[in-house]
C-alpha cells in the first residue's frame, strides 16, 4: 500500500517550451513565495515531465522563468532518485568528465554525446522552504547538471562542440516542431 500521494498525480499536463523560445535562454529568478502556487507547479512540472517519457524538468521549459526543477531519475547503479529542488545551487562537480547520450524535452526526438562530470552536487530548498543537498552519480549527475543549466539559460548543447553540435543544430532547425519554436 502507498503512503502519500503521487508526483503529478493532480497536475495538469503544461505545453512544453522549445528551443529557440527566448524564456529557455534567460536565466530564472529565484523563488520567493513558497505557498500554493509554488506546490501547483511541482505538481505541474512532474504531470508535464512523465507524460512527456522525462527524467527531468525545469520551469522555464513550461514557460514559467522560476529557479524550481523536478527529477525522477535513475543513477547508473538503476537506483531512482525522485524529488524537486527550488532555488538550487550547484556546489560542487568532480570526478571524471564523461561524454554521454543527452536528449532534452525542449529539444524532442534529438540527443548528441555531452560532456558531463561524473558527480554533482547541488543544495537547495524544498517547497515549504526546507533546506535539502543532493548528490548525484553517473547518469543522475548528469540529469541535475542538466536541470540546473535550464535554471541558468542554458540547454545541452550549450557544451556540444564541433562537429557533434553542428550535426545536433542542424537536425533542431529541421526538426518538425522546429517551426512552432
Amino acid at each position: 500500500m502507498r503512503h502519500g500521494s503521487i508526483p503529478g498525480a493532480s497536475g495538469r499536463v503544461r505545453p512544453l517550451t522549445l528551443l529557440g523560445d527566448p524564456g529557455l535562454h534567460s536565466a530564472c529568478d529565484e523563488v520567493t513565495d513558497f505557498g500554493p502556487r509554488l506546490a501547483a507547479l511541482v505538481e505541474d512540472m512532474f504531470a508535464t515531465m512523465y507524460a512527456a517519457n522525462g527524467v527531468g524538468l525545469a520551469a522555464n521549459q513550461i514557460g514559467v522563468g522560476l529557479r524550481v526543477f523536478v527529477y525522477d531519475c535513475p543513477d547508473d547503479e538503476d537506483v531512482r532518485h525522485l524529488g524537486h529542488l527550488v532555488n538550487p545551487r550547484l556546489v560542487d562537480v568532480d570526478g571524471v568528465s564523461v561524454r554521454g547520450p543527452e536528449g532534452c524535452l525542449s529539444l524532442p526526438g534529438l540527443e548528441a554525446a555531452t560532456p558531463r562530470f561524473d558527480h554533482a552536487v547541488l543544495e537547495g530548498v524544498t517547497l515549504r522552504g526546507e533546506a535539502v543537498r543532493v548528490h548525484g552519480t553517473g547518469f543522475f549527475a548528469r540529469c541535475l547538471q542538466h536541470e540546473y543549466d535550464h535554471l541558468e539559460g542554458g540547454v545541452y548543447t550549450d557544451h556540444v562542440t564541433g562537429w557533434r553540435r553542428r550535426r545536433v543544430l542542424r537536425q533542431a532547425a529541421r526538426a518538425p516542431w522546429a517551426a512552432t519554436a
